[in-house]
């Protein structure tokens, strides 16, 4: 589990077809690593992943073709969002989150929040179709691992606000109209949404 706070921004600095899948290599930018192992999830923009090799303040990393198939980011060279599983003990500072992403959206708009002297920017999302449903304002989602409050829902788009401090320790702030991001919907949402399925 995870809650959606970024702890740290990596790079994936390689990748290499394995299978039908990858391996990548992602630099964590730390030289202490004695709070990692192998068999270590982490989440790498909102996926859960396992550590299979370490080598010095590089993680390694096996990417099934169906963990691609749903996701975006992980194939190829770029920086990526960064969180540890959760210990029992840990705070709950965002939402909770299994690391599953539900599906990949499209940034719509991202621009600087009218009025806003703070430097606060909107980000604007179609999220996939069948996902709309989950997304509820003032609910959580997850945009590439970082928990966000949706401000607003239009149909299958919703936006948020991000504040400066989200721009600085997260990717997200060089995102752009036409980027794909990955969405994790809120857990509760989808577990309400399947009850009253029945």
């Amino acid at each position: 589990m995870f809650t959606g706070i970024v702890q740290a921004v990596g790079r994936i600095a390689a990748t290499e077809a394995k299978g039908d899948g990858l391996r990548i290599a992602v630099d964590i930018g730390l030289t202490d690593v004695a709070d990692v192992a192998v068999g270590d999830s982490i989440a790498i923009n909102g996926c859960c992943l396992t550590i299979v090799e370490i080598n010095g303040s590089t993680l390694d990393f096996d990417v099934s073709a169906e963990t691609l198939s749903c996701t975006t980011g992980l194939d190829r060279v770029g920086d990526v969002n960064l969180e540890m599983a959760l210990r029992l003990a840990d705070r709950l500072g965002g939402h909770l989150m299994t690391g599953h992403i539900d599906g990949v959206g499209t940034v719509t708009r991202f621009s600087v929040v009218a009025g806003d002297a703070g430097g606060s920017w909107l980000l604007e999302v179609e999220a996939p179709k069948d996902l709309a449903r989950f997304i509820a304002t003032k609910g959580s989602i997850a945009v590439h691992g970082v928990s966000l409050t949706v401000n607003g829902v239009a149909g299958a788009r919703f936006h948020v606000n991000l504040i400066p401090h989200t721009l600085a320790v997260t990717t997200l702030g060089a995102l752009e109209a036409g980027v794909r991001v990955n969405l994790e919907v809120d857990l509760v949402a989808r577990y309400v949404a399947r009850l009253q399925e029945n």
